[in-house]
């Protein structure tokens, strides 16, 4: 009996012993269990603080105002920003931030020149924007006009300014490149002991912004021996829908030629032939300069452009609105709608507001209205018609009183006859051959301008004409050197390698990639000017 009372308690010791453990290990599971849980909280409320915190760096610096301090914020930005992992940033939410602060790509920044340069000399152009943050568009619709200025007036400096600080903070926050607000432009030009001062905006009319700008350039009249401010781009207002200029009428036919030949259609008449409608989209303003965006549109009437419709953004005047211009293409019977911004920078405002995904684009309510056969978008600024940039040339020559200089234009070259040009690069490691100058020889063949370039060296194989990603897709079409003698000035000679680069306009800068010797292809950013 003892021994078989013994065995039974060691039985029972042993069970006991047993969910002892069991227990004990349920417990340490429950235990890391809720460990896990605890941290994936900390993670996320960790991942979300960081968030957080960009957020607020970010709305700290999309204000209007610089301060001492805008520098070290913008940095401090951009380096929170980058700390953070993918998921992280797809949190990042505040009162003006998101993603697409930093996230979004709209083209390469170091394509744009920012025009902050000192040295200017006793005249100077300075050309004030509102600015944009999409970089490809600032390249093409500022910079457009910025270079046909410069072009027209080699002998005065040309500089850049814009006027919203919140954007001059988001390109220099996430791209590393400065640009002036008019103040820190004055200021330089005050510096560098500029006498006569053109200030040429590129701005559509005279709004707000356009009487904020002349405020600010009073304050600083004193500075300079004259300053003279040049007219917006549809110059003088009017005094009702009715009043119209030439400077509106010039605008009116390049902006719808431009559409017509981006819709790859033949006129306006045969685009009305197969109801294809225009709507140019403004920004509207309670200003009332507003009246202008009426006045666009007796333009387009007097035109006899009854395919084309003037709206806004905003919806001032009231019948731009988007549901008034809807109505109104209905009302006109056209089944196809071909939306195009007004604008003298298609930024965000042609991207989202027209061109977006979202609802209450235009796009989308255009097509929500079901009334339409199809509804497309170009997206292009009128900064980089060519007619448009002439305007602000002529409104600069009449601000400076001095003639422009005549810029070559392909039809103006006799073909087959060759001339010098200037080939100007991105780079000291790409450039034309010391002994040509920097020029090269300028043909037209077949109404096709080619310029014949002779390089430094052999070590560059090939050029293509577009990008260095484009290039390593497009074998067929990549330039072959030819061998051409230099000499320099000691008299030596050398064989080095040339090209023939077609260009498409002068004084316009386009993409050229190099093939080097080692097989990598290279950008660079080129232009030609007589």
């Amino acid at each position: 009996m003892r021994k078989k009372y013994f065995n039974s308690l060691a039985i029972m010791l042993g069970a006991a012993l047993i969910l002892s453990a069991c227990s004990g290990n349920k417990e340490a599971e429950n235990a890391k269990s809720n460990e896990v849980v605890e941290t994936a909280e900390t993670e996320e409320v960790d991942d979300q603080v960081a968030a957080d915190n960009v957020a607020a760096l970010i709305d700290a610096i999309y204000v209007q105002e610089r301060t001492e301090e805008t520098d070290a914020q913008c940095q401090a930005a951009k380096e929170a920003w980058d700390a953070l992992t993918d998921a992280q940033k797809e949190l990042v939410e505040g009162e003006y931030a998101d993603p697409d602060y930093f996230g979004r790509d709209t083209g390469d920044a170091s394509k744009d020149d920012p025009l902050n340069g000192d040295d200017i000399g006793e005249n100077e152009i300075l050309v004030v924007s509102f600015g944009t943050s999409f970089n490809d568009q600032r390249v093409a619709d500022i910079g457009g006009v910025e270079k046909a200025i410069a072009a027209a007036y080699p002998d005065w400096s040309v500089r850049r300014a814009f006027t919203s600080q919140i954007i001059i903070n988001h390109i220099q926050a996430r791209d590393n490149e400065k640009i002036d607000n008019v103040e820190q432009a004055l200021d330089r030009a005050v510096s560098n002991n500029v006498k006569n001062l053109v200030v040429q905006p590129t701005h559509l009319m005279h709004g707000s912004e356009y009487d904020d700008l002349v405020a600010v350039v009073e304050e600083y009249s004193s500075k300079f021996e004259s300053v003279k401010i040049a007219e917006p781009l549809l110059g003088e207002v009017g005094e009702d829908a009715s009043a119209v200029n030439s400077d509106k009428e010039e605008v009116a036919k390049a902006v719808v030629a431009e559409a017509v030949s981006d819709a790859g259609l033949e006129s306006l008449e045969a685009a009305a032939d197969e109801s294809v409608a225009f709507v140019f989209m403004g920004h509207g303003t309670s200003h009332t300069a507003k009246v202008t965006y009426s006045q666009m549109q007796t333009q387009m009437n007097n035109l006899g452009y009854n395919n084309v419709f003037i709206g806004t953004v905003e919806g001032e005047p009231e019948e731009t609105s988007v549901e008034n211009v809807i109505a109104a293409v209905k009302e006109a019977g056209f089944k196809k709608v071909v939306l195009r911004p007004l604008m003298v920078v298609a930024g965000d405002h042609a991207h989202n507001d027209m061109a977006g995904e979202e609802e209450d684009s235009w796009r989308s309510m255009f097509e929500a209205d079901g009334s339409f056969d199809s509804v497309e978008c170009q997206i292009a600024g009128l900064g980089e018609i060519a007619d448009i940039q002439a305007i602000y040339v002529k409104h600069t020559a009449e601000a400076t009183g001095v003639e422009p200089t005549e810029v070559a234009h392909t039809d103006e070259l006799k073909e087959g006859e060759v001339y010098l040009a200037d080939f100007t690069t991105d780079s000291s490691m790409f450039h034309v051959n010391e002994a040509k100058d920097g020029k090269g020889e300028l043909t037209v063949k077949d109404g096709q301008m080619y310029i014949h370039i002779s390089l430094v060296s052999d070590k560059i194989v090939n050029l293509y004409v577009g990008t260095a990603a484009d290039a390593e897709k497009d074998e067929a079409n990549w330039l072959q050197p030819t061998k051409d003698e230099v000499t320099y000035s000691d008299g030596t000679t050398e064989t080095v390698n040339g090209f023939d680069v077609p260009v498409e306009a002068l004084g316009t800068d386009f993409d050229l990639a190099i093939l080097g010797e080692k097989g990598t292809w290279y950008d660079h950013v080129v232009s030609v000017t007589l």
